[in-house]
């Protein structure tokens, strides 16, 4: 072995693709480790990326916490909005609408979930919508926000992709990041290890490192052109393999929630950022064609348009392994789920993290394998999340919702829908993204109804489990009457300047 060795140290962190991935990717490693290892990224201004990645979960804010990236700042260059969840508008029968929001649901006890005593309630005639024991679902309805002491809302972000990149790139060059602009045309390898050892440029330098990042996205010019890992393919539970973006100026103040919007072979979203739109449509080309997609999209969109239409074609499922040999794929080069539920730059978190936390200081192969196993299931988990959105639907009218409707599931999948189904119950596996509540949320949404529910809430009488649901309810409405509207807050919070890309 010449070059790289399993006992070469990692000293050189080679990223290969900037954009979302890439950046976010420079900017943790750079900040946590930069004193240890040098970071170079690897991009071109002429290959481009698909920077539609904008709206997020909860988890942004806690790695943006871990790299001590301030809030209002971040925001503010990325025209960034506040997300509460996530408005579901046709996804049951067509004419339904509910929302998956980010925070908890009523009060639990320590023998069965709330939703027991909801449903007890239910039975009874003293519970409401189960919508209205959640505050952050009320104040998305109610199109409110702000830092409440004592009382924080679990939020996320709508943000410019482009932007952001930007900003976490500026983010990283301050902590000794460096960026080299050229097109890779070659990827080096060690004779013997098979190793990555350098990347080769349009111009002739050579870019060497011991550790190397695959953020080329879809190309995947790293992980599978040149090691050759495979790909296993989820399009026969996800349909969908292509979308149409577009950006439109803003009509209105921007809500605090990402709509998905079910169609007739697919779904469109609407992202509100403080200065625009973001605004696309995810269809399957085998049951809509491109003409018919961008007809029903452009005539559903508002605002004049910003930048025109643009087509990306993908394929949903996972890379076998996102961790071979020194390359490590992160981003759209490991996998693609749809961005349905907007975990896509959740797990581009998710690989960088798992990535610090097993940080090697010389490569061995039973890290890479946990590694992988860790991320394989997380995939599998967020795969199934999805999925539950399409089949658990009573729509039939067209081949599309039909086929979902009826397709042969994940077992992982199928026993959480028998498990509520049959008992109200469902469960959470430590380290799994989605808990109990986003489960609960999505499942009684999608027209779910548990057969039968726990005994506890059995031993509350009526009078008691009436005052036990109102004082939640109440309590849930007085805290969202109190807070102020979305947009009035973040102009005082986080004001956006004019957009300036890179």
């Amino acid at each position: 072995m010449t070059e790289t060795s399993m006992d070469q140290p990692i000293r050189r962190v080679v990223i290969a693709g900037g954009g979302t991935a890439g950046w976010m990717a420079a900017a943790a490693i750079s900040r946590i480790l930069g004193k240890h290892v040098q970071v170079t990224l690897v991009e071109s201004e002429e290959i481009g990326t698909v920077g539609v990645g904008e709206a997020t979960i909860p988890s942004l804010a806690t790695f943006h916490r871990l790299l001590d990236i301030d809030e209002r700042q971040f925001m503010a260059a990325a025209q960034g909005t506040i997300k509460l969840g996530i408005s579901f508008e046709g996804w049951k029968t067509g004419q339904d609408r509910y929302i998956h929001s980010f925070g908890s649901t009523g009060k639990d006890h320590w023998s069965a979930g709330f939703q027991h005593f909801w449903l007890k309630g239910r039975e009874r005639g003293l519970a409401g919508p189960y919508e209205d024991y959640c505050i952050e679902l009320k104040a998305a309805l109610a199109d409110r926000f702000a830092h409440v002491n004592g009382q924080p809302l679990n939020y996320a972000y709508h943000l410019d992709a482009g932007l952001y990149a930007g900003f976490l790139r500026a983010f990283s060059q301050a902590h000794g990041g460096r960026r080299v602009e050229g097109r890779i045309t070659e990827v080096l390898t060690d004779p013997d290890s098979g190793f990555i050892t350098a990347l080769r440029l349009e111009r002739g330098e050579v870019i060497e490192g011991d550790l190397f990042i695959d953020c080329t996205g879809f190309r995947a010019l790293l992980i599978g052109q040149t090691l050759g890992v495979g790909f296993e393919d989820w399009s026969h539970w996800l349909l969908n393999d292509r979308a149409i973006a577009m950006q439109t100026t803003a009509v209105r103040d921007a809500v605090p929630y990402t709509r998905a919007i079910a169609g007739k072979a697919g779904w469109q979203w609407r992202i509100p950022l403080q200065h625009r739109v973001g605004n696309g449509i995810v269809y399957s080309s085998a049951h809509l064609d491109d003409e018919q997609a961008k007809a029903e999209f452009l005539a559903s969109v508002e605002g004049e348009v910003i930048k025109e239409p643009f087509p990306v074609r993908f394929r949903p499922g996972r890379r076998l392994r996102c961790w071979e040999k020194n390359c490590v794929a992160i981003g759209l080069s490991g996998s693609f789920i749809e961005p349905l539920e907007s975990t896509t730059i959740h797990l581009i978190q998710r690989g960088i993290v798992n990535l610090l936390r097993s940080f090697p200081q010389v490569i061995r192969q039973v890290a890479i394998d946990e590694y992988n196993a860790q991320l394989d299931s997380e995939l599998t988990h967020v795969r199934d999340f999805v999925v539950l959105h399409y089949h658990a639907t009573e729509r039939r009218d067209t081949p599309y919702w039909d086929y979902v409707a009826n397709m042969p599931l994940p077992g992982t999948l199928q026993h959480r829908i028998d498990l509520f189904r049959e008992t109200g119950t469902v469960f959470h596996v430590p380290g799994e993204l989605f808990a109990e509540n986003s489960w609960i949320q999505v499942m009684l949404g999608q027209g779910i109804v548990p057969r039968q529910r726990h005994p506890a809430p059995d031993l509350m009488g009526d009078a008691e489990l009436g005052h036990f649901l109102g004082a939640i309810q109440r309590h849930v409405d007085e805290v969202t009457a109190r807070l102020p509207a979305h947009m009035d807050y973040l102009r005082r919070y986080c004001p956006a300047a004019p957009p300036v890309r890179p």
